[in-house]
């Protein structure tokens, strides 16, 4: 059990430092052309793993729809989205929306899978959606100048993605869940996910439109923290979380891995040199305590 936790606990520790990691590069060269660029990379790591783990014989025929469906939802749209979140709110409050991924998995499980909705999930739903509003309406204090903090844009429009990143990557998931339930190998099912995804963004950038399109050259340093990002998040991340998969219980595990939003505020307040405030904190508490009530359901 102490694998378990320590192993879920340093995956929400890696996301939080690789969301923190993307922010530059992600702005610099906009969230599509970002988010290409990560899944090329994450594609090729994931595909070297499964060839040396030899896990491409779990992975069936009838298997591939789903997953190509899952990719193009959960990573291709949900991913960009994300990023395009990312640099809109900043890592606080996409961290904040992207954790609604919970509560709408719930409800899709409910609907499309026949899962159990509990009445605590369902108070533990409403316990995440106060957690973001608190946090994206209450989160700031007027003294906090730090770029991460300012919302670029018009702010509905920053909700609107982060929460279809949040619905997007619960779609993927209830899409895979059936393969995953079925045999199917996770690292070699994220392989297929992640590189049809990056196929996706790739084909996407031969469209005439600028959104896909780089908005600054991809140099050495940029490639450098996009490989950095990757690796925290499909890496390290990822692995640490199979690992603590392995030694218990899935809903402690999940529980533990969604602390990723409160890690990041300490995070943050190291970074900025501002202390987040209080209704950051409540909201991330908010977040995390409803999710552990969803799982726990």
């Amino acid at each position: 059990m102490l694998i378990a936790v320590l192993g879920a606990l340093g995956a929400a520790s890696c996301w939080a430092i690789g969301s923190l990691v993307s922010v530059y590069p992600a702005q610099m060269l906009g969230a599509a052309a970002f988010n290409r660029t990560r899944m090329c990379i994450v594609g090729l790591m994931l595909i070297a793993a499964a060839s040396v783990l030899g896990t491409w014989a779990s992975l069936e025929q009838s298997y591939f729809s789903a997953l190509i469906l899952s990719g193009l939802v959960g990573i291709f749209i949900g991913d960009t989205a994300l990023f395009a979140t990312l640099r809109r709110m900043g890592p606080r409050r996409t961290a904040i929306l992207f954790a609604m991924n919970a509560p709408i998995t719930t409800v899709l499980g409910y609907l499309f899978l026949q899962e159990r909705l509990a009445p605590s999930a369902l108070a533990g739903c409403a316990l995440v959606l106060g957690g973001v509003v608190m946090a994206i309406v209450y989160g700031k204090r007027k003294s906090q100048l730090h770029d991460w903090e300012t919302v670029r844009g018009a702010l509905p429009v920053g909700i609107a993605l982060g929460l279809t990143a949040a619905t997007a990557q619960a779609v993927g998931l209830i899409i895979s869940k059936p393969v995953l339930d079925a045999g199917a190998d996770p690292v070699a099912a994220s392989a297929v996910r992640v590189s049809i995804a990056a196929v996706a963004l790739v084909c996407a950038n031969l469209l005439p439109i600028p959104q896909f399109k780089a908005q600054a050259p991809l140099t050495k340093p940029l490639l450098g923290w996009i490989v950095l990002s990757g690796l925290l998040g499909m890496g390290v991340g990822m692995t640490l979380l199979m690992v603590a998969l392995a030694h218990g219980d899935s809903g402690i595990v999940a529980t533990l891995a969604a602390t990723q939003p409160v890690m990041m505020l300490p995070l943050i307040w190291i970074r900025t040199k501002e202390c987040p405030a209080l209704g950051a904190w409540l909201g991330a508490i908010a977040v995390v305590a409803g999710t552990g009530m969803i799982f726990n359901a």
